[in-house]
């Protein structure tokens, strides 16, 4: 607390809670990238949305950078602070508001983490259907600040449709309110859904109003054994013509290894090159037949190998661990992570151009491929040798992401898919985004942000 800064801050804000020992500026000043060495002024946590405008006030006379932080899982740098910066962390202020039965929403703090958001839906007998793994850890406004998409994006989309309105605090402290949970609204420009995906850069989300929906049918998962990265697309056409899936994901033996020595269970006896797990709707004896026909029909035509169908929910759960234990059993390796998408057309071609790229470009790496093929998203992760000098892995695998970055241009794919560009992309976010739409980009930041002062140096250099 030596520095006079924020000495002027907790008089601005008094009463504010702040953090300035070493652990506590390493701990909040990093995201699981774990690649920049946290170096934040202090950590800020307000309780209030009263304090986070003040704070913002307090940063703009005094010309500090803030980084707003939720629950720091993301995997593209965006949440990290290694320039001084002032971590503004939103932790505190993560209670439910309000519930409308009538409109259906949730009106949530930002720092409210997904599984309780969840649990608060479930409550009123509704669901928030956005999920993914990290849903104990990460925060309702991180998941709106990348737009998050998870494992049922297939059914329910990505964050950015379950969203009904925001309350935003602005660079200079001023407080937006955005859309106030209208359906219909052609008064102009959008702000909310501008905000969504901007990765703290354009103003701080502090409340959020959630869309929610009803609890899906009773449903199954099935385990499916692939023999080939080939077949893969035939499986998903195949199941999504006869099913109501609500999730597609495909895993490697590389995957499934990893995640097996960090505790799961085989699910079969022999070892097979590719796996997806499916969720899909299963209530009554059709919709189970259905299932089963399209199982068998990819057997027939040798497109699968072997398969399992949960028979109870705590089975279910253990094959959806095969996919969702993942990220958690490879994180000891810290490893370069590619998140990329395209159009679910295209996905054979690419595919198939990407498999070889990677298999050409990493003889000697273990690569671990898992993503979410109903959507177009796949995850690349790059496993760093412990021999290995972490700068020279970097450089390694910053090159094959050159490669990759043009192969996605060619098929209009985009280089993040739901992670955002944060530190670690926005050398290649023009394989994605036009110069003139990076231009406009940076004329919305000068907008919203003259100082640049919120989350500076993320997604783009100004």
């Amino acid at each position: 607390m030596t520095d006079p800064r924020l000495s002027s801050l907790l008089q601005d804000c008094p009463g504010l809670r702040l953090k300035t020992d070493p652990a506590d500026l390493e701990h909040y000043g990093r995201d699981w990238t774990r690649r920049w060495t946290p170096a934040p002024l202090a950590i800020a946590l307000p309780g209030s949305v009263e304090e986070v405008q003040g704070i913002l006030r307090w940063a703009s006379a005094q010309q500090v950078a803030v980084v707003p932080s939720g629950g720091r899982t993301g995997l593209s740098g965006g949440a990290v602070a290694a320039q001084g910066e002032l971590v503004l962390s939103l932790e505190r202020m993560n209670k439910p508001l309000a519930f409308d039965a009538v409109d259906r929403t949730l009106t949530v703090q930002a720092g409210m983490a997904l599984e309780a958001v969840h649990n608060a839906a479930l409550e009123h007998g509704l669901i928030y259907p956005v999920d993914f793994a990290a849903r104990g850890s990460c925060s309702i406004g991180g998941n709106i600040a990348t737009n998050a998409g998870g494992i049922r994006v297939i059914r329910y989309g990505n964050t950015r449709e379950w969203i009904a309105g925001l309350k935003v605090v602005t660079a200079s402290g001023e407080l937006l309110e955005l859309n106030k949970g209208l359906i219909k609204n052609s008064s102009g420009y959008d702000f909310r859904q501008l905000l969504i995906a901007s990765e703290g850069t354009l103003g701080v989300i502090v409340e959020a109003t959630l869309r929610l929906t009803d609890p899906p049918p009773a449903s199954n998962v099935m385990l499916l054994a692939l023999p080939s990265f080939e077949v893969l697309m035939q499986v998903f056409a195949a199941f999504r013509e006869r099913l109501q899936l609500q999730a597609f994901e495909f895993f490697t033996d590389r995957a499934l290894e990893h995640v097996l020595a960090h505790g799961a269970q085989a699910p079969f006896a022999e070892v097979h090159p590719f796996y997806v797990v499916t969720e899909f709707a299963a209530g009554d004896e059709a919709q189970e037949a259905a299932a089963m026909a399209a199982f068998e029909a990819c057997m027939e035509q040798g497109w699968v190998s072997d398969g399992v169908v949960s028979a109870s929910d705590a089975q279910a759960a253990q094959l959806w661990r095969l996919r969702e234990g993942i990220t958690e059993a490879v994180a000891r390796y810290t490893p370069y992570k590619n998140d990329v998408s395209v159009r679910i057309s295209a996905m054979p071609a690419f595919m198939a151009e990407t498999q070889a790229l990677i298999g050409q470009a990493y003889p000697q790496f273990d690569v671990v491929w898992f993503g979410h093929i109903g959507d177009g998203n796949l995850h690349i992760n790059v496993l760093k040798p412990d021999a290995t000098a972490s700068a020279e892995f970097l450089a390694q695998c910053e090159h094959v992401t050159t490669l990759l970055a043009q192969v996605l241009a060619r098929f209009d794919g985009s280089i993040s898919a739901e992670h955002g560009i944060g530190l670690v992309k926005k050398g290649y976010l023009d394989s994605t985004r036009s110069a003139p739409e990076i231009a406009l980009m940076k004329a919305v930041k000068r907008a919203f942000d003259p100082q640049g002062l919120l989350n500076p140096g993320k997604l783009f250099d100004l």
